[in-house]
């Protein structure tokens, strides 16, 4: 049999509002058993219909569903060879905004699956990021056996205790669960549903904790996991990041895997770039239940209140274009955002600063910035250069950790071993490496004249006394290492930093880490002073912005390699 999850037209597909199943069902009677089930299901938190008795009664989802909903669960128990006790496609990711039905319709495939299992004393699994998210899948799911057809009654009881719903025959059992080591250790779960994946992306060792979750799938060929989410509130991390990475790679055909299939209901790339999402009649694209469970004006009522800075949830853009439109997040444009932030994207050149040998290349002259902290903070460094003849200043940053801040800092854990795989990050194996690994730089800098004989290296001077004495047995003097006044006298370095993105005389090469801290920068109104500082940013890690600041500081006072005259002094210029 030959088929393939790749959709490579899926942008006109998504814009003609059509199937972005890219097959028919593998095997038809599967398909057709599955949704006579599924469709026979009611959902019990829309409005009822009154039947030919007089009755109200909850509309199943044969009556309530896009047919994008029926071609998704065709698709998913279309897949089961039943003759072999095989499934052929057995992962399969959903990406759709917010209030799209998304808790109920994963409620339906999982009872569905239930009532169609073969396996006795079989365990399927809702596995949920939080006990709120966990009975928001229950909730519907415990409607459809109440109020479901007599044949579903008879066959499957619930317990609200355990949110668990039992087969009487059988004896398999659905449980919603919230994730935590302890309910996910021992399962043996041959059917699992994972609401909210980009909430996992979060969580320090999320990736394992789905690995056990899904680890009975082994023993379990019948089975599969199907991934629910919106898209995340900030940029993709951990476990969230690699599986949308990689089900967009098999969708577009970049990877060739026949068992994986994504339904991602995302802007195409142009439509992004054009800001075409913020018009109504685009709004239909990643919200396929438009008209049903989502209207189109409450949609526009709230993006406005977005758009306007409103103060009731909504109010910050970025999340809203996030959850509602599944407009994906690159830098957190929150209120209180530095203004840098608007303009650090459109600064970014991979091609000029692809890394640090691209910018020694390319500049006459280089300063350091250095910022760090203790055993749970990062040591940043940022590389400054002024490019020759051009003039323009290009930026590469790096930072470093001790493992200790994987463990105080778990919120950001996920984060930070991202960063050390695309190598923007290293942590530290021994206590001195981030030490060695700064001066190292330094002295290559030093060794090749891209240092001036004065102020090289910019430093907030607390906490960093390691690092001095590292920096001058490398043979820097105290002439070259310079302490930046912090707080609200980097008001001036701030603003300028933010110009010279914004006008195109900065440029950075893009990567991960310079996006991050940036979009974690917050600022606080101090007199007439707006700054930026590490308590405004709370537990999110700047370090790496605060060492380009002091880079800039450097930079704006004109330096001289000392291998030789800068751009200003080949124009003319006197340089103090």
């Amino acid at each position: 049999m030959e088929w393939t999850t790749a959709c490579r037209d899926w942008e006109e597909r998504i814009v003609n509002g059509e199937t972005l199943i890219p097959f028919d069902p593998l095997y038809p009677d599967e398909a057709e058993a599955a949704l006579a089930v599924f469709k026979s299901l009611p959902v019990v938190d829309v409005a009822w219909k009154v039947d030919e008795n007089g009755e109200a009664r909850p509309r199943n989802f044969g009556e309530v569903c896009e047919e994008w909903v029926f071609d998704l669960v065709a698709a998913i128990f279309g897949a089961y060879d039943a003759e072999n006790a095989t499934r052929r496609i057995s992962e399969f990711l959903l990406l759709i905004a917010k209030k799209n039905a998304k808790s109920t319709i994963a409620a339906g495939i999982m009872v569905t699956a239930l009532l169609r299992n073969w396996r006795h004393s079989n365990e399927l699994l809702i596995l949920a990021p939080t006990i709120e998210v966990a009975g928001n899948s229950f909730a519907p799911a415990k409607g459809m056996v109440q109020y479901g057809p007599e044949e579903v009654r008879k066959l499957l009881r619930c317990q609200d205790h355990t949110r668990t719903i039992t087969h009487n025959v059988t004896g398999a059992t659905l449980k919603i669960v919230a994730a935590d080591s302890d309910t996910l250790s021992g399962k043996k779960a041959g059917f699992i549903l994972v609401e909210e994946l980009w909430a996992f992306g979060k969580r320090p060792k999320a990736a394992a904790m789905l690995q056990e979750a899904t680890g009975g799938l082994i023993a379990r060929p019948e089975g599969f996991v199907i991934y629910v989410t919106t898209h995340s509130d900030e940029p993709p991390a951990g476990v969230w990041k690699a599986k949308l990475e990689y089900f967009r790679d098999v969708r577009d055909g970049v990877i060739k895997d026949r068992k994986r299939l994504g339904v991602l209901y995302e802007f195409p790339p142009k439509m992004l770039e054009d800001e075409a999402y913020l018009e109504a009649e685009n709004f239909y694209i990643t919200n396929p239940n438009i008209g049903r469970s989502v209207s189109s004006e409450w949609l526009e009522d709230k993006l406005r209140e977005a758009l306007a800075g409103g103060s009731d949830g909504a109010g910050d853009k970025q999340t809203f274009l996030a959850k509602h439109l599944n407009v994906p997040i690159g830098l957190n444009l929150r209120r209180d955002r530095w203004e840098g932030a608007d303009y650090c994207e459109a600064a970014a050149r991979p091609d000029f600063v692809a890394s640090l040998d691209d910018l020694i290349e390319r500049c006459e002259v280089c300063v350091l910035g250095i910022d760090g902290g203790g055993r749970d903070d990062l040591l940043g460094l940022c590389v400054m250069g002024r490019e020759r003849d051009s003039g323009r200043w290009l930026m590469w940053m790096h930072a470093w950790c001790w493992p200790a801040t994987l463990e105080r800092r778990k919120e950001i854990a996920e984060r930070l071993i991202d960063l050390e795989k695309v190598g923007d990050l290293t942590i530290c194996r021994e206590v001195s490496d981030d030490v060695i690994g700064v001066a190292d730089i330094a002295e290559r800098l030093s060794e090749e004249g891209m240092l001036p004989e004065k102020a090289a290296v910019g430093v907030d001077a607390a906490g960093i006394s390691a690092v001095l004495d590292e920096l001058a047995l490398r043979g820097l003097d105290a002439d070259q290492i310079v302490a930046i006044p912090q707080g609200y006298r980097l008001n001036g370095v701030t603003k300028g930093m933010s110009r010279k993105m914004a006008d195109g005389s900065l440029l950075h090469g893009g990567q991960p880490l310079t996006l991050w801290c940036v979009s974690n920068a917050k600022t606080e109104l101090r007199g007439n002073a707006t700054y930026v500082t590490k308590q405004a940013s709370g537990t999110m890690k700047i370090d790496p912005l605060i060492a380009a600041f002091n880079a800039f500081d450097l930079m704006s006072r004109h330096p001289q390699a000392s291998g030789g005259p800068s751009i200003y002094q080949k124009r003319g210029a006197l340089v103090l």
